[in-house]
């Protein structure tokens, strides 16, 4: 019991949580104010899914899966898949961007709405927005910070500064989660722009590269990458054996988390196909249908 009272800790995400949440309450009331009843229910269920993924993510930082990360490189692994999979995934469909649109300051939400797009720093950043939200520059993202940030040197310095660890690895692993589960689950305004044949590449592949880390780590090297677990005072799991129990957690939860989501893009591309045979060869590339990786920009 004291593995999960004990050792909680303060993160600056607890503060950031906050701020969303009473921003998104602003918004979803202001909403309310000209909505019908339906969309203001339909408002608040997909609330309580945002919700649900700031709590994912403050348990992630905040609990004592934090302060047994820094002795366990598999509890490490288990908040990694937290903070790119689970809190992503629930905060995506929970579409709050609407509602945190709406709960700016009256004069920002009016200048959101109308004024500001024409201002020189909107335009940078709605660019650069527009960029990122490229499905290829998206998908590729998970997996460029996925494998970054478990390269020994860029893990172990990580791991031995807390600005490092909070400011960059979490918070990119926040970021490149919500913008590559926008590219497979619904989350309005946001439409998805990616074919479903591209979808099931791109799931595929990023599920590859999974495995391939994971066999790196857990089979395919004889000692452990990480300096910072060699030497743990009071731990007696071998650092070698520990990080291989992390890379079993992470070729499970590419399973996991990947076969579902396939289900989800094969139906949508049997609706659009009308048959399972016509979407795997439009998957396999054999269908009279061109499939096009990504031919639009999400808006």
């Amino acid at each position: 019991m004291s593995y999960i009272l004990d050792h909680w800790s303060f993160d600056p995400f607890m503060i950031i949580a906050i701020v969303l949440v009473v921003w998104h309450e602003i918004g979803l009331a202001r909403l309310a104010a000209r909505s019908e009843r339906a969309q203001t229910r339909q408002r608040r269920l997909q609330s309580l899914r945002f919700y649900a993924g700031l709590l994912v993510l403050l348990i992630a930082v905040e609990s004592p899966i934090e302060y047994w990360a820094y002795d366990y490189f598999f509890v490490h692994m288990i908040q990694h898949l937290l903070l790119m999979f689970a809190a992503p995934t629930l905060i995506v469909t929970g579409a709050p961007w609407r509602p945190l649109a709406e709960g700016l300051p009256r004069r920002a939400g009016k200048t959101h709405r109308g004024a500001v797009p024409t201002a020189g720093w909107t335009k940078s950043t709605r660019a650069v927005g527009a960029f990122l939200l490229r499905p290829w520059v998206s998908v590729a993202l998970f997996s460029v910070a996925m494998i970054f940030w478990h390269l020994p040197g860029p893990y172990d310095l990580a791991d031995r500064n807390q600005v490092v660890q909070v400011c960059l690895m979490h918070s990119s692993f926040i970021v490149v989660g919500i913008l590559f589960w926008l590219q497979f689950l619904p989350s309005p305004p946001f439409r998805i722009n990616m074919r479903p044949a591209s979808q099931a590449a791109a799931l595929v592949v990023t599920n590859v590269v999974m495995w391939v880390l994971a066999m790196a780590m857990g089979f395919l090297t004889s000692t452990s990458w990480y300096s910072v677990y060699n030497h743990v005072p009071g731990v007696t799991l071998p650092a070698f054996a520990d990080q291989q129990i992390g890379a079993g957690i992470l070729w499970i939860c590419g399973d996991f988390w990947a076969i579902p989501t396939m289900v989800f893009v094969l139906r949508r591309m049997m609706a659009e196909e009308g048959s399972v045979g016509a979407a795997l060869d439009r998957v396999l590339g054999r269908g009279s249908t061109r499939s096009n990786w990504a031919n639009r920009s999400a808006r």
